[in-house]
Formats: structure tokens, C-alpha cells, sequence
């Protein structure tokens, strides 16, 4: 049996994800429930690691950070990490490269006032990428990101200058038939993460811009996927990481804590398998890129 590093990435989106991503701008309904994931969300998850004695890692949006400060500071204390997710959870494709850049150092500047120093790691907002978002991780200096979905269980380098050809009906087809292009490596380690282990696509209500229930089971996300892709890694791989990710808003109601706890305990009872941040798992895979390779065959 290799490393198996489970990395809870907490997305603490409250008011900004209402804002920038799930249609509930105009809606003081919408927002009142960004409110209760920060000012009663944020410190049920909190408590809950703490009792568990874990860490993990947190992208706060600086809507986030500046509209609850001492819940973030309350984060920072508890010993986890905290990275960059945006301002108001932007989607980073309809940014220009100015306001990217901007928002990034805001961040920045946001955290680093909260915990002493800077982020080490970066999670686009919506994990979309704009076609500036890898120049612009590599100028920061980032250590690593956890935005994409090229690999589920191993990290790799995050590429820029990646290429595509879309479809252009109105032409020739010859015009358009053309592979994917790999761009060039940088030195940022990319650590992927995936909309099925996410808490938001099964569990949050939405009205706009498209009505979603939000009504799944718990327990059956719990049993169906997420226990089920960490025992594929487990039993089947051998080695690697597994990236959760979860949400105040979400995993910050009462009827969520019990199966977060569960969740925990659950790992806990795996040989082997680590709660690790993510910033621990890209260092650890800068010294050593074989330590979460497949000792099975399985990928």
C-alpha cells in the first residue's frame, strides 16, 4: 500500500457564491442563506475539525474574508490553510486579464493580512479557467492550483498555452478537424479535484439561472460516490489523493455535520490514508512526483 492523502478543500463561497455564480444577486433571500453559511456555517466546520483533529484547506473568496472576518480568523487559528478563490466568485472566462489580475492580488493581500503570509495555493472560482488564468497563477508565484479535472486521484503540472480547435459549422470541415494541443509545463503543481466529489451539484438549491432541486440523499451521495471513489483509490489503485470538496453553505447545515463526521471517521479507519492540505500534498509531490503513482495498473 502507497500514500493515499485525503485533501478536504473547503470552498467557503457564503454571499459570493450568491453573487458571482448561482444567480441569487438580485435576491435577498438568496443572500440571507450566504449569511447563515458564514456566520453559522464557518464555525459548525470549524468546531467539527477541530473535534476531529484535522486539518484542512479553505479557498475564501475576499467577499468572504472582509464580510467575515472573525470567522476566517477563526479558520486561520484552528491551524488550517487558506488559499485564493476570487472575489465575489467571478467566473474568471468573462474577466478581462486586468480585472483577473487585480482580483488575484486582492486576494492575496486579503489573506496574507489574516494569517502573516501569502497563499501558497489558488482555486479558480467555478474551477473555470480563462485563457490569462495560468500566466497570471505562474506571476503570483503560486505553489500549486486545484481548478481542473485532467486526472483523479495523482497531481501533475499545471500547463499554459494549451490549444483547441471549436467546431465552426458555417465552414469546412477541414478547418476544424484537429487534435488537442498540449501546451508547456510550468513548475505549479496542478492537484485535481472533481464535480463528484463536490457538494454542490447534488445538494444545492437554485432558482436561477437554471432551477435546480438540490434535494438529493446524503446518504446516498456518501455511499455512491464518495465512499465509492475512495474505495476504488483505496482498494484498487493503491496510491494517490483524493480531493473532497465542500461547501459552508452545504456541509455547514446541521442535517450535513453528521455525515461529514462520518466521512471522517471512515478514513480514519483506513490504514494508511492521511488527512493532508492541499499545500502538504503539492510539496510533498515536488519532492517526490512517483510518491501517488498507482502501485496496481489502475489510473
Amino acid at each position: 500500500m502507497g500514500d493515499i492523502d485525503v485533501a478536504i478543500g473547503v470552498d467557503a463561497d457564503c454571499v459570493a457564491g450568491w453573487l458571482g455564480s448561482y444567480g441569487g444577486a438580485d435576491s435577498p433571500a438568496d443572500l440571507s442563506r450566504g449569511l447563515s453559511a458564514g456566520n453559522e456555517g464557518i464555525p459548525r466546520m470549524v468546531q467539527l475539525f477541530e473535534d476531529e483533529g484535522i486539518d484542512t484547506t479553505w479557498y475564501i473568496p475576499g467577499h468572504t474574508i472582509e464580510t467575515f472576518r472573525d470567522e476566517v480568523e477563526a479558520v486561520a487559528a484552528g491551524g488550517h490553510e487558506i488559499g485564493v478563490h476570487g472575489y465575489s466568485h467571478e467566473n474568471p472566462t468573462d474577466l478581462s486579464r486586468e480585472q483577473e489580475d487585480a482580483i488575484i492580488e486582492k486576494s492575496i493581500e486579503l489573506i496574507e493580512d489574516v494569517t502573516g503570509d501569502p497563499p501558497v495555493g489558488h482555486r479558480a472560482s467555478w474551477w473555470e479557467f480563462s485563457e490569462n488564468t495560468p500566466e497570471l497563477v505562474e506571476k503570483h508565484g503560486f505553489l500549486y492550483d486545484s481548478s481542473l479535472m485532467e486526472r483523479e486521484f495523482e497531481p501533475g503540472y499545471m500547463r499554459k498555452g494549451d490549444s483547441w480547435t471549436k467546431i465552426q459549422y458555417e465552414q469546412d470541415a477541414e478547418t476544424w478537424m484537429s487534435p488537442y494541443e498540449y501546451g508547456a509545463e510550468t513548475d505549479v503543481v496542478e492537484i485535481p479535484i472533481s464535480w463528484y466529489r463536490d457538494d454542490i451539484p447534488p445538494m444545492l438549491f437554485i432558482k436561477q439561472p437554471l432551477y435546480h432541486s438540490g434535494y438529493k440523499d446524503p446518504n446516498m451521495m456518501y455511499e455512491q460516490y464518495y465512499k465509492k471513489q475512495f474505495e476504488y483509490l483505496y482498494n484498487r489503485r493503491g496510491a494517490g489523493v483524493y480531493t473532497f470538496t465542500i461547501h459552508p453553505d452545504l456541509h455547514g447545515l446541521p442535517h450535513m455535520i453528521p455525515f461529514l463526521e462520518d466521512f471522517i471517521q471512515y478514513v480514519k479507519s483506513h490504514e494508511n490514508a492521511e488527512f493532508k492540505t492541499l499545500e502538504a500534498v503539492a510539496r510533498k509531490y515536488k519532492d517526490d512526483p512517483s510518491v501517488y503513482e498507482s502501485e496496481s495498473g489502475y489510473v
